[in-house]
């Protein structure tokens, strides 16, 4: 499959169901983000894969003047709005990290949560992410780890996924810091954080009622798939997050890499 062919199903993907349910399940993510960047009065600040806009709008509270990009029609529409009902100004715009169409050093600050990682062209969005920072500015990617609580899902949710593209890396490279020093280090003076982001509901059923109506790569699969097997990717998540039960509570640690540059 092409990779064009591929974002416009991610596009549409991304964009099932409620996605700010799952935004709000990282939101101390996207608060150590801004805070790591720190984002100042009058600086252009750039919200890569922006999804429902959580991290554009903490910075354009903080006075910065905030685009949000994202490849999904809908998550946009939905981050503005966010946007207005919390008062914050920020031009949200459809958009490909790949193929960015804003101007050589357009920006102060690049940041992406959880986001850029998902795009299938490592090198094409380093490319773009070296390309639209300005030398000196700074960039704040939020990555989940291979390891950690969301490259463990994903390796559960793997039977029931349709097999992955010929020539795509796996988004949860971008958790590996060689691989982002290989993809950024010629570009931005790096440095890494590893953090935890810990997700607790109250049984693996919640948490399946949670991401099958409203993060998209799980809602899809289970649309894909036949009464059957649909039933038994269900019966496969529950008993995989039941097996993190501690006490009346399922709790998920999701860890992940936050890799902080300067543009040279």
């Amino acid at each position: 499959m092409a990779f064009a062919e591929l974002k416009a199903r991610q596009s549409i993907m991304w964009g099932k169901g409620p996605y700010e349910r799952i935004t709000d399940t990282i939101r101390d993510i996207h608060a150590l983000v801004v805070e790591r960047v720190d984002p100042k009065p009058g600086e252009r600040v750039l919200d890569a894969a922006t999804g429902t806009g959580a991290v554009a709008i903490l910075a354009a509270k903080r006075g910065a003047d905030v685009v949000g990009m994202d490849l999904a029609p809908v998550l946009i529409d939905s981050a503005r709005e966010r946007a207005a009902e919390q008062g914050a100004t920020v031009r949200f715009e459809v958009g490909d990290v790949e193929e960015m169409s804003y101007e050589d050093a357009s920006f102060d600050v690049v940041t992406s949560t959880c986001g850029v990682m998902f795009a299938p062209d490592h090198a094409a969005v380093a490319r773009e992410l070296g390309r639209v920072t300005r030398p000196g500015g700074r960039i704040a990617l939020a990555n989940w780890t291979p390891e950690g609580g969301l490259g463990q899902m994903f390796r559960m949710m793997g039977p029931f996924l349709p097999p992955p593209a010929p020539g795509v890396g796996s988004p949860f490279d971008w958790g590996r810091k060689e691989h982002v020093r290989s993809l950024l280090g010629d570009a931005f003076e790096l440095a890494f954080e590893e953090h935890v982001s810990t997700l607790t509901v109250p049984s693996g059923e919640a948490y399946w009622e949670l991401f099958s109506t409203s993060y998209g790569p799980t809602k899809s699969a289970a649309e894909a798939l036949d009464e059957g097997r649909r039933e038994e990717f269900h019966r496969t998540w529950v008993e995989f997050f039941e097996g993190h039960r501690q006490g009346d509570e399922v709790v998920h640690p999701r860890e992940y890499v936050l890799t902080l540059g300067t543009r040279r």
